[in-house]
């Protein structure tokens, strides 16, 4: 389904169809040293807002090293160099804020999994015997 848009006019991402629930990839251009960039980041849209107007804007939230990132572009920055469309869900909300705290809510759940080791417990690891070769 990767429906892209990589084209910096404005009439064009007027027609761009980006929905809450979609999953996209945001090549956004970055400048280091006098040199330009493209860097990905790829995560659910969580919020549109303004619609197609000129201060349109679109959330885009992911989880990277288990920290929930998001970043809110303007549809229309010229920063942006594509944005693609990679998967589209079906969702019953047009702003999908309870997603974070779904996702603080499964964070405490595994947390909760772990065992937790008082503060003067020392860690010793078994040590391995090594394997005796029996000859028959």
């Amino acid at each position: 389904m990767a429906e892209t848009i990589h084209s910096p006019v404005a009439d064009v991402r007027k027609t761009f169809d980006i929905k809450s629930g979609d999953t996209v990839r945001v090549w956004q251009k970055i400048q280091e040293k006098g040199k330009t960039r493209l860097q990905a980041f790829e995560g659910l849209v969580i919020a549109v807002k303004h619609g197609k107007e000129s201060g349109a804007t679109f959330t885009v939230r992911k989880i990277s090293l288990g920290v929930g990132v998001e970043k809110i572009y303007p549809i229309y920055s010229p920063m942006i160099d594509s944005i693609e469309t990679l998967k589209r869900s079906k969702v019953r909300r047009a702003k999908l804020y309870h997603i974070r705290d779904k996702a603080a809510k499964e964070i405490r759940r595994q947390m909760r999994n772990t065992v937790s080791l008082p503060d003067n417990a020392e860690v010793v690891e078994a040590a391995v015997a090594p394997e005796v070769a029996v000859e028959a």
